[in-house]
Protein backbone atom coordinates (compact mmCIF):
# COMPACT_ATOMS: atom_id res chain seq x y z
CA UNK A 1 0.00 0.00 0.00
CA UNK A 2 1.38 3.23 -0.77
CA UNK A 3 1.51 6.53 1.50
CA UNK A 4 -0.41 8.97 1.50
CA UNK A 5 0.48 12.61 0.21
CA UNK A 6 -1.45 14.20 3.09
CA UNK A 7 0.33 12.10 5.54
CA UNK A 8 3.81 12.90 3.87
CA UNK A 9 2.97 16.90 4.35
CA UNK A 10 2.19 16.40 7.57
CA UNK A 11 5.52 14.44 8.64
CA UNK A 12 7.29 17.57 6.71
CA UNK A 13 5.58 19.87 8.62
CA UNK A 14 5.81 18.32 12.05
CA UNK A 15 9.64 18.61 11.08
CA UNK A 16 9.93 22.06 10.06
CA UNK A 17 11.77 22.95 12.84
CA UNK A 18 14.74 20.39 12.27
CA UNK A 19 15.93 22.13 9.08
CA UNK A 20 14.84 21.70 5.24
CA UNK A 21 13.20 18.44 5.60
CA UNK A 22 12.06 17.62 1.79
CA UNK A 23 10.23 14.27 0.36
CA UNK A 24 10.60 13.04 -2.84
CA UNK A 25 9.29 9.97 -4.33
CA UNK A 26 10.57 6.52 -4.15
CA UNK A 27 9.57 3.36 -5.71
CA UNK A 28 6.05 4.39 -4.99
CA UNK A 29 6.77 5.49 -1.16
CA UNK A 30 8.51 8.68 -0.18
CA UNK A 31 12.26 9.32 0.69
CA UNK A 32 13.37 12.15 3.28
CA UNK A 33 16.12 14.37 3.20
CA UNK A 34 17.57 16.89 5.29
CA UNK A 35 19.82 19.63 4.22
CA UNK A 36 20.63 17.09 1.22
CA UNK A 37 21.14 13.99 3.95
CA UNK A 38 19.30 10.99 3.26
CA UNK A 39 17.72 10.25 6.67
CA UNK A 40 13.86 8.25 6.47
CA UNK A 41 11.30 6.69 4.12
CA UNK A 42 7.92 6.79 4.53
CA UNK A 43 6.17 3.47 3.55
CA UNK A 44 2.44 2.52 4.15
CA UNK A 45 2.17 6.31 6.05
CA UNK A 46 5.17 5.25 8.87
CA UNK A 47 7.88 6.67 9.86
CA UNK A 48 11.27 4.83 9.19
CA UNK A 49 14.47 6.78 10.29
CA UNK A 50 18.00 5.47 9.22
CA UNK A 51 19.73 3.91 12.61
CA UNK A 52 22.75 5.22 13.98
CA UNK A 53 24.30 4.76 17.46
CA UNK A 54 23.67 8.16 17.89
CA UNK A 55 19.65 8.01 16.99
CA UNK A 56 19.92 4.68 18.89
CA UNK A 57 21.45 5.83 22.68
CA UNK A 58 19.22 9.09 22.70
CA UNK A 59 15.72 7.05 21.61
CA UNK A 60 16.19 3.93 23.10
CA UNK A 61 12.59 2.54 23.14
CA UNK A 62 11.87 3.03 19.63
CA UNK A 63 11.44 -0.36 17.49
CA UNK A 64 13.48 -1.24 14.99
CA UNK A 65 11.84 -2.94 11.96
CA UNK A 66 12.25 -2.68 8.04
CA UNK A 67 10.14 -0.37 6.01
CA UNK A 68 9.33 -3.05 3.45
CA UNK A 69 10.33 -6.77 2.61
CA UNK A 70 14.13 -7.15 2.12
CA UNK A 71 15.47 -3.77 3.74
CA UNK A 72 17.52 -3.70 6.82
CA UNK A 73 15.84 -2.30 9.94
CA UNK A 74 15.54 1.28 10.46
CA UNK A 75 13.73 3.20 13.95
CA UNK A 76 9.86 3.27 13.85
CA UNK A 77 8.90 6.41 14.66
CA UNK A 78 5.77 5.49 16.74
CA UNK A 79 4.58 8.99 17.93
CA UNK A 80 4.50 11.16 15.15
CA UNK A 81 2.51 13.52 16.72
CA UNK A 82 5.38 14.45 19.17
CA UNK A 83 7.18 17.39 17.07
CA UNK A 84 9.68 17.86 19.21
CA UNK A 85 10.77 14.10 19.47
CA UNK A 86 10.95 14.05 15.51
CA UNK A 87 12.60 16.97 15.71
CA UNK A 88 15.64 15.57 18.35
CA UNK A 89 15.54 12.48 16.51
CA UNK A 90 15.64 13.96 13.02
CA UNK A 91 18.71 16.47 14.32
CA UNK A 92 20.35 13.88 16.08
CA UNK A 93 20.31 10.93 12.67
CA UNK A 94 21.18 14.08 10.55
CA UNK A 95 23.78 14.83 12.51
CA UNK A 96 25.57 11.47 12.64
CA UNK A 97 24.59 10.61 9.11
CA UNK A 98 26.80 13.70 7.94
CA UNK A 99 29.57 12.94 10.42
CA UNK A 100 29.97 9.34 8.72
CA UNK A 101 30.22 10.59 5.28
CA UNK A 102 32.89 13.02 6.08
CA UNK A 103 34.51 9.84 7.45
CA UNK A 104 34.09 8.13 4.23
CA UNK A 105 35.41 10.98 2.44
CA UNK A 106 38.44 11.20 4.48
CA UNK A 107 39.55 7.72 3.57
Amino acid sequence: MASHREFVEFITEQLREAGDVRARPMFGEYGLYCGGVFFAVICDDQLFVKPTPQGEDAFPRLPKEPPYEGAKDYLLAEDVDDREGLTRLVQVTCEALRAQSVRKRRK
